[in-house]
């Protein structure tokens, strides 16, 4: 990864935010590489530093320290003019969509393009397009009043792709959505980024967004980043304490297990690829405790045996029992 162009380099990355009577320091010492064509993601929890630092990459907020070079140009050098031209290359979605309500969906994907000066025959065109992009070509005429959640954050996706940006900065863009619509919108994210070969930038404080989308990503803890990397070295092997504490988030951890009954499941050519225990445990909303696994793939299919240990709820263990018994998975009590 590290042969290709990065798109934004930031170096030595510092912002101080002064007031009367004392100063408030926002970013310290950042320096990352963001490469043409990834998915980068930055998480931190609130207050860490990660809109901050999105606003500076933008030069929307003027960093204090360090510099910003995107495509090779460094945005402390160039003009006020230069610079509004660049920013048409760095789109920017947000958590609240920003949709101007007074507009149709059409009119909104427009609006930038009226600004750039692009011709209302021209910048319709090209909203039509986009609107069939994010898949929403039937609500052209709409207000931002008549879409769901999903559909304004659509619209917003499409007027940010609309003046042909290189970049996509999105800032919080899924936190007001429900799951299954966040899934939506990473999924059209992804789509973008491959079929477009737009730079996806991410910032959010939810672990399980950058796990779904992004391909590297940095975390962001009291103004600095702690740590780096692709996201399966993040998540296999969190180094900084931050990192641990937003992979291994506790929201269902059990710091005592207390159980006597004992079960063998025996694995006798199931699929390799079937989630038995993970299912039966969601499923009968009971945990269970792993004393002893033996299990080998062949040909896709699960081979060996796993020891549980039940916990002591009674009508959590007749769950239990009523799942394997239901599904067919050879068991037995060991003593």
């Amino acid at each position: 990864m590290d042969n290709r162009t990065p798109i934004i380099e930031l170096i030595g990355l510092g912002k101080i935010y002064n007031n009367k009577n004392s100063s408030v320091r926002a970013l310290e010492d950042i320096n990352l590489s963001i490469y043409e064509g990834e998915i980068f993601g930055i998480i931190g929890l609130s207050g860490a530093g990660k809109s901050t630092l999105v606003r500076c990459i933008n030069y929307l907020e003027r960093p204090t320290e360090g510099k910003v070079i995107f495509n090779g140009i460094d945005l402390s050098k160039v003009s006020e003019k230069e610079l509004l031209k660049i920013r048409q290359s760095m789109s920017m979605i947000f958590q609240q969509f920003n949709l101007l309500m007074q507009r149709t969906a059409l009119q909104n994907i427009c609006f930038p393009l009226e600004i750039a000066g692009v011709p209302k025959k021209e910048a319709r065109k090209r909203a039509y397009e986009l609107l069939e992009v994010v898949g929403l070509k039937d609500k052209a005429k709409a207000y931002p009043a008549q879409l769901s959640g999903g559909q304004k954050q659509r619209v917003a996706i499409a007027r940010a792709l609309a003046t042909n940006p290189k970049v996509l900065l999105c800032d919080e863009a899924t936190s007001a959505l429900d799951p299954t619509t966040t899934r939506s919108i990473l999924n059209l994210l992804k789509e973008i980024n491959q079929k477009l070969g737009i730079t996806v930038i991410v910032i959010t404080h939810e672990m399980s967004v950058i796990e779904e989308i992004c391909s590297r990503v940095a975390i962001v803890d009291k103004s600095q980043i702690a740590e780096i990397g692709t996201v399966e070295e993040v998540f296999m092997k969190p180094k900084s304490k931050i990192a641990k504490q937003l992979v291994f988030s506790g929201a269902n951890h059990i710091e005592i297990f207390e159980g006597k009954d004992k079960l063998r499941i025996i694995f006798d050519g199931r699929t390799s690829f079937e989630p038995v225990i993970a299912n039966m445990v969601l499923e009968c909303k009971t945990p269970v405790n792993i004393l002893f696994a033996d299990t080998k793939d062949i040909y896709g299919k699960a081979y060996g045996q796993m020891v549980i240990q039940l916990p002591d709820d009674e009508s959590g263990k007749k769950r239990i029992y009523a799942y394997l018994e239901t599904h067919k998975i050879p068991f037995e009590e060991v003593i």
